[in-house]
């Protein structure tokens, strides 16, 4: 299993010639593997959606619950465990989402698909 950055999320659900190659072919096993998505990344796309930065065919309700359908996809809740080690992490990174999304692939024990340098710098189980 791995666990999809917000970026990684949107660009294999709506542009996936934007993955790199290697972010592609772990994406492409996701139907048979599964994934999984913090549920702060659906707060990010919606802080996206609300400031103009990002623009999508459907709304968030719409997009989440297409989400849902797919059995090989569980988005994570963020639970007081998550929180606990997002607080633990030995990391100056002060932008919760991204500590949220190492913190979870950590208790998942999986690597991150992602293109954030910040978060490959810090979590050495990436793949881009």
């Amino acid at each position: 299993m791995i666990l999809l950055d917000t970026c990684a999320l949107l660009w294999w659900t709506l542009a996936p010639h934007e993955l790199s190659p290697k972010a592609a072919k772990a994406c492409g096993k996701i139907n048979e593997q599964g994934a999984f998505i913090s549920s702060i990344t659906i707060w990010e796309i919606g802080i996206k959606l609300k400031k103009g930065a990002l623009q999508m065919d459907e709304d968030l309700n719409g997009y989440v619950n297409r989400l849902r359908l797919l059995r090989s996809i569980e988005i994570v809740p963020v639970d007081e465990n998550i929180w606990i080690k997002n607080l633990a992490l030995d990391w100056e990174h002060r932008d919760p989402a991204d500590r949220t999304i190492v913190a979870t692939a950590m208790i998942k024990n999986c690597p991150i698909v992602t293109k954030d340098q910040v978060i490959r710098d810090h979590y050495k189980r990436t793949i881009w």
